[in-house]
């Protein structure tokens, strides 16, 4: 089961950072380009890459749409954002 607890205790470029990291190594480890997650995501390019990069927070909606598009729950996909692991 998912919980927010470490959440709260985490800086909010920390989260940002951490799901930067998460969803770098995910689209890393499927061997697919950010353009590739881009359109599984329904997402621009450039979107995919602020979001590598840290730059972006994105909503839950998009959080959703880069869950399917890495072929992941949107609980696995935050539940890889840890703060030891980024």
């Amino acid at each position: 089961m998912f919980f927010l607890g470490w959440f709260k205790s985490m800086h909010r470029s920390t989260v940002i950072k951490c799901f930067a990291a998460s969803v770098r190594k995910l689209r890393s480890g499927l061997g697919i380009s950010q353009e590739e997650l881009a359109e599984r995501a329904d997402l621009h390019r450039t979107y995919i890459a602020g979001i590598e990069r840290g730059a972006r927070n994105p909503t839950l909606l998009t959080i959703k749409k880069l869950a399917k598009g890495l072929g992941v729950s949107t609980v696995d996909l935050l539940s890889e954002t840890k703060c030891n692991r980024c």
